[in-house]
């Protein structure tokens, strides 16, 4: 390996990549700009993930069992790395933040730590460890560049994640990521929307808007109406179907977000609106400011706005404290708030945060009967939603390994504008030569279940797209990074290149 005057050479000609992501959403997007820097760096991706030459772990802090999956697949690589050394293993994303160089102690194997605010890093740690033969670790205390400032190799060619900020003002204590991801950075508005037009552009139909918090967006700037107003700029781009944002935060939820939300065609009728408890006593221990009355009153004037809305949310269980009056309310504001859907976490303290050193912590066993019943109520809510669905139209976006059972049953699967999971038949007259991932389809409900509908009349409509094509033909999304400030004026060139094996587990 040559090192020149300006550091390490960051070449992977000829090396190939594998990345495994853990956790939330913002891992994902992490994920896609990971694979666009190695891609630049010349790597490739491995077609046999099990025998790729750097393995790349993205890894989440959230739920106790994180260290333990990473540190299991860590173990399980050691005999590979001890058959290939020149095989890379680095670890990333808010585990490696977290646990720094105790990771290299655990297994020392490892080649590569970098952190949350260093995504822009890891061609050059690699180069550097093999240069230098020797394990190189770099975590950041702040961030480095904004993470869109970095290329991405989009997993989709019809839907795509677009950060609007990273990190998080608030003080929740069972949450972690504040201390992993630090304190909000927002990104310009022109910012946001030159990533969303690259990615129209290319024949994307859907984005996502990531923020830890995103509708706090515009605290940076000093502009509180900022998420509303980049709803309605959405809506301004030609060729861009359906808008979604998670997640916001009860207590900065707005009137103007709604009316945005109502009055703009593209933005899709679904918001996931974390609860986490019922309890008022509950949510003051969690410093959740906002009290379950007032989160009902949202979802009322969302409902008032929008009837169709469809509603998800997260819960957490056993929260340490919590008595059996305590879920009792969660289970009132559950049924009252009518869910279409539920994350529910079993509560498990995370080394760092207040809640953690908290007393009367619950008994696992409590936890899990408590989960049990919560469960049934959001799932109950759910299928009567589903169940109204029967003899509806819906559009669907067509999706790729959305239904597991979809080869054996010959349907494909999609989500309605409103989110739902739909599993279809791609029969009729309708059908234009054949349906692909990244078409738009029209179809009736034929039957609900709690967690997705079922369509098996005929397709009413069939509309091929470009993301159709792009995905018939294996063809990837690239998108180079977007910075700070004011977006620049047009765009290299680029072509589509063949979707790689990374492997997202």
């Amino acid at each position: 390996m040559q090192v020149g005057s300006d550091g390490p050479d960051t070449s992977g000609a000829g090396r190939s990549y594998a990345i495994r992501t853990h956790g939330c959403q913002m891992n994902v997007h992490d994920s896609e700009r990971l694979a666009g820097l190695l891609e630049d760096a010349g790597y490739v991706a491995a077609p046999d993930p099990t025998a790729a030459d750097v393995v790349v772990f993205n890894t989440c802090a959230v739920r106790e069992n994180a260290d333990n999956k990473l540190y299991g697949n860590l173990g399980h690589l050691a005999p590979a790395k001890t058959e290939r050394p020149d095989m890379q293993i680095a670890v990333g994303g808010c585990l490696a933040q977290k646990d720094r160089g105790e990771i290299l102690r655990r297994a020392p194997w490892v080649d590569v730590v970098f952190g949350t605010h260093n995504v822009g890093s890891l061609p050059t740690l690699l180069a550097r460890a093999r240069h230098n033969q020797s394990a190189e670790i770099e975590i950041l205390d702040a961030l480095e560049v904004f993470p869109s400032s970095l290329p991405a190799k989009r997993d989709s060619a019809y839907s795509g994640w677009v950060s609007i900020s990273v990190g998080c003002n608030n003080t929740c204590t069972f949450c972690i990521v504040p201390s992993l991801r630090g304190k909000e950075a927002d990104r310009r508005p022109g910012d946001v929307l030159s990533e969303v037009q690259m990615l129209v552009d290319d024949g994307v139909l859907e984005v996502t808007l990531l923020g830890q918090n995103v509708n706090s967006y515009g605290v940076q700037f000093g502009d509180r109406l900022a998420f509303g107003k980049l709803l309605r700029a959405c809506g301004d781009i030609e060729g861009l179907e359906r808008v979604r944002f998670t997640s916001p935060h009860p207590k900065d939820f707005t009137p103007d977000v709604i009316a945005a939300m109502a009055q703009t065609p593209n933005v899709c009728h679904q918001l996931h609106m974390p609860l986490q408890s019922g309890s008022d006593r509950v949510l003051k221990a969690m410093r959740r400011s906002y009290r379950s009355r007032r989160y009902l009153e949202i979802l009322d004037e969302v409902r008032m706005a929008m009837p169709d809305a469809a509603i998800t949310t997260d819960i957490i269980v056993g929260f340490p404290g919590e008595t059996e009056e305590d879920f009792q309310a969660t289970l009132d504001v559950a049924a009252a708030a009518d869910f279409m859907g539920a994350f529910t976490f079993q509560y498990s303290p995370r080394p760092g945060t207040p809640a953690a050193t908290l007393p009367d912590q619950v008994p696992a066993a409590v936890v899990k009967e408590r989960f049990a019943r919560l469960t049934a109520v959001v799932d109950a809510s759910a299928l009567r939603g589903n169940q109204a669905q029967v003899g509806r139209t819906v559009e669907v976006l067509v999706a790729a390994g959305e239904g597991r059972k979809d080869a054996a049953s010959g349907r494909m699967s999609g989500r309605a504008r409103d989110g739902r999971l739909v599993h279809f038949q791609p029969t009729g007259p309708a059908v234009d030569r054949a349906v692909r991932p990244g078409d738009v389809v029209t179809t009736t409900v034929t039957y609900g279940a709690p967690h997705h509908l079922m369509a098996d009349s005929p397709l009413l409509s069939h509309r091929r797209t470009r993301a159709g094509d792009r995905s018939e033909a294996g063809l990837s999304v690239r998108t180079p990074g977007v910075g700070l400030g004011l977006p620049s004026v047009g765009r290299p060139a680029r072509p589509a290149e063949p979707v790689g094996g990374c492997s997202v587990g």
